[in-house]
């Protein structure tokens, strides 16, 4: 039996089982995962490698710039299964992508009035 969350049982559960226990990143961490058919290997429970740390898997929206607030209220069906190392990088790339689409802003600099 695989390991489970101490909280939201009810919510984590169908998304991890219609994941198949597997982190449903598909490049969006900028790893293409070439090597696992174009989506990330870890599965929950599982290792990192011989030496690593267990991999325990999250629920999670699918755009990682998502507000707190906005994706606890978000039902299961709109959650992806996320392992932690593909999701805190599919955040910061997803950061730097919006700060780079971003407009700068026409601020007057220190020393201008």
């Amino acid at each position: 039996m695989k390991s489970q969350p101490l909280a939201a049982v009810g919510t984590w559960r169908p998304v991890m089982e219609a994941a198949g226990y597997r982190c449903q990143c598909a490049g969006e961490c900028g790893n293409p995962h070439a090597k696992a058919g174009g989506r990330c290997p870890r599965e929950h429970d599982g290792y990192t490698s011989k030496h690593g740390h267990r991999v325990r898997l999250m629920a999670a929206p699918a755009d990682p710039l998502t507000p707190p607030v906005e994706a606890a209220a978000l039902p299961s069906a709109q959650l992806r299964a996320w392992c932690p190392e593909c999701h805190t990088a599919a955040a910061r790339t997803a950061r730097k992508a919006h700060a780079a689409a971003a407009p700068a802003e026409d601020a007057p600099g220190l020393f201008e009035l």
